[in-house]
């Protein structure tokens, strides 16, 4: 459904939905009936899904994003593509949240975002938090850790898997257990506010044990090599990115040297009632 009347928009806000946290978790509140209104740059990319309204905004586009919330009581956040001006544009969509009368902000942050974090886009995920407590709204913050579909993308064509990780360890989680965590808050808000809720998987693992774990399953054979922090901005040389976007590539393998993405938690069976997914389990599970 695109088009309906003021009095008879959904209150429930959801953007992202053409990619894939958005989308997973637009359609699992189709599936349980539940209205929603999907706020997506890109009318033509929205998933059709029974009891949904299509508005098209940016985080960026002030009147588009004000009259996109026009009457949403809770908002559902997923972070801004990256770019250097995302901070900016998650400051701009929190005041126009604010304006149009949204009552609660259920934002998707990262694993032990702080000011000081290594991995440096944790620290726009810091900041945004600190926005959304002070702009008066209600907020509920989701921190992913890494993701574990990231983790076979990590390897290149040679199934080697290269950064400064050393031996520390990540407690990567998958998308499901991100999008289910994200639905249960949005399904009852009130219950969640001023909650924070780190999402992992089941374990926490060094690259090498992740790398070695790929091999097993899948056959290929995968291993990890510790760079140097200078050897892996030089590797990443090549692809001609911007300097925020390396030092980003960069730090997510720092930040794990750190111990900044270490710890696995219970918050995604807390709020799910499921135990999350590990590595092996979905590797085993893609295979068939």
């Amino acid at each position: 459904m695109t088009d309906a009347a003021p009095a008879d928009l959904p209150t429930l806000a959801v953007t992202g939905a053409t990619g894939w946290l958005g989308g997973l978790v637009a359609r699992d509140l189709a599936g349980r009936g539940v209205a929603q209104r999907l706020l997506v740059r890109d009318a033509s990319r929205a998933p059709d899904l029974p009891g949904t309204v299509v508005r098209e905004c940016t985080y960026a586009d002030g009147d588009a994003a004000r009259a996109a919330l026009d009457g949403v009581d809770t908002l559902f956040m997923v972070s801004a593509a990256e770019n250097a001006d995302r901070l900016a544009e998650h400051r701009a969509f929190v005041d126009v949240a604010v304006a149009a009368g949204v009552g609660h902000v259920v934002y998707v942050s990262f694993f032990g975002a702080a000011p000081d974090a290594t991995f440096t886009l944790a620290r726009d995920h810091a900041a945004t938090e600190t926005y959304l407590r002070e702009s008066g709204l209600a907020w509920t913050f989701l921190r992913d850790n890494l993701y574990l579909e990231f983790v076979p993308h990590m390897a290149g064509e040679d199934g080697v898997i290269r950064g400064p990780a050393g031996d520390g360890r990540a407690a990567v989680v998958a998308h499901e257990d991100i999008a289910r965590s994200a639905v249960a808050v949005l399904l009852d808000p009130a219950a969640h506010a001023g909650e924070t809720y780190s999402l992992t998987g089941p374990e926490a693992l060094t690259l090498t044990e992740a790398a070695r774990t790929f091999s097993e399953v899948t056959g290929r054979r995968v291993s990890f090599h510790d760079e140097t922090v200078e050897e892996a901005y030089a590797s990443r040389e090549v692809y001609g990115a911007p300097p925020w976007q390396v030092d980003a590539w960069v730090s997510t393998y720092t930040a794990i040297r750190a111990g900044e993405l270490d710890g696995a938690t219970d918050d995604v069976e807390r709020l799910t009632g499921r135990r999350p997914v590990s590595l092996r389990e979905y590797l085993e599970r893609e295979k068939h």
